[in-house]
């Protein structure tokens, strides 16, 4: 299940379909649209086997038990960009976010972010919110909000190619600690016990996927533009999103993967528990009876490596 419209973040699956990954390991996958449950939900529930998440995303559906690990992690640094219209003269700095309006979609751990943000630049963290319509871009050329969040891989490109233009920073320089954005794959605690071979194998097809598709980064964008045919990309922002990507190392250093020296999958918890402990000092976690929590998910105990092929095997394997 993908996690969001289709995008070079679930590139590696469409790369694994097309080229034959799956099939290899015996596997017959359908590539289906987020559901409204939402990803992880779905996992949880049996209605989708994996999915695109991200190991935040798993620590807090765990809270409210819902079974999940991370067996993958593709994204190995933090793509989250927050950004005003650079027409917006008003806004030249995080501190300026003070008594502005933040576009959001309504996740408490998002208030945490950009209150860290304004006060490491300087200023008190007090903002006001309305929630996203149809896109952040919209909410914010319509004069509804003032600033919001966006990735850099994806919307950043949008911005850059087609407009509007924006300002924009990044966690890491104003305060946030450690990496929200380890976005990875994502089962089931039930489908590693019950079908442990099937796991083993869509990991080793998945691992392929995203690895062909950073070593051929236009091949992998016209895969994604073929297979997500309902979704009308244009072939050139697909492309530039993956050079993006390729360019920043945000799979992993690029040369080592290509070397095989580093095995795309690779997951960091101690990025992941920095982040943690972050938003429950924040007092950012509810429980499945809406009562906060203040004890962080343990980044250990959401994610399950022991399926990760190495990095010189995947490669060998795809040449």
């Amino acid at each position: 299940m993908l996690s969001w419209a289709p995008d070079t973040n679930h590139i590696g699956a469409y790369v694994a379909a097309q080229r034959g990954y799956f099939k290899q390991e015996g596997l017959n996958v359908d590539i289906v649209a987020t559901s409204q449950a939402g990803a992880e939900q779905s996992v949880s529930t049996g209605a989708a086997n994996f999915a695109l998440s991200n190991t935040f995303n798993v620590g807090v559906a765990n809270i409210k038990k819902a079974g999940l690990k991370v067996i993958a992690q593709i994204q190995q640094r933090t793509s989250a960009i927050w950004c005003s219209l650079k027409s917006n003269k008003d806004i030249t700095r995080p501190r300026d976010f003070d008594g502005k309006t933040f576009a959001t979609f309504g996740a408490n751990e998002s208030d945490a972010v950009i209150r860290r943000m304004i006060q490491t630049d300087g200023g008190e963290g007090k903002f006001d919110k309305v929630t996203v319509g149809t896109s952040t871009f919209q909410t914010l050329s319509s004069g509804k909000a003032d600033f919001g969040g966006f990735y850099s891989t994806w919307e950043g490109v949008q911005a850059e190619m087609y407009g509007p233009q924006l300002n924009c920073w990044t966690e890491p320089d104003y305060g946030v600690p450690g990496n929200a954005d380890e976005i990875g794959v994502i089962t089931s605690e039930k489908m590693i016990s019950s079908d442990k071979k099937t796991v083993e194998g869509f990991t080793r097809a998945i691992q392929k996927g995203y690895t062909w598709a950073y070593l051929h980064p236009d091949e992998a964008a016209q895969i994604l533009v073929d297979g997500a045919k309902g979704a009308k990309l244009d072939p050139r922002f697909v492309k530039r999103s993956m050079q993006v990507i390729v360019d920043g190392n945000y799979w992993g250093k690029h040369d080592d993967v290509k070397s095989g020296a580093f095995t795309i999958g690779t997951i960091d918890p101690d990025d992941a528990q920095k982040y943690f402990d972050f938003v429950a000092d924040a007092g950012a976690y509810t429980d499945a009876n809406n009562q906060t929590v203040t004890t962080a998910p343990q980044a250990t105990q959401q994610i399950d490596k022991s399926f990760l092929v190495s990095g010189n095997d995947i490669v060998k394997a795809i040449q």
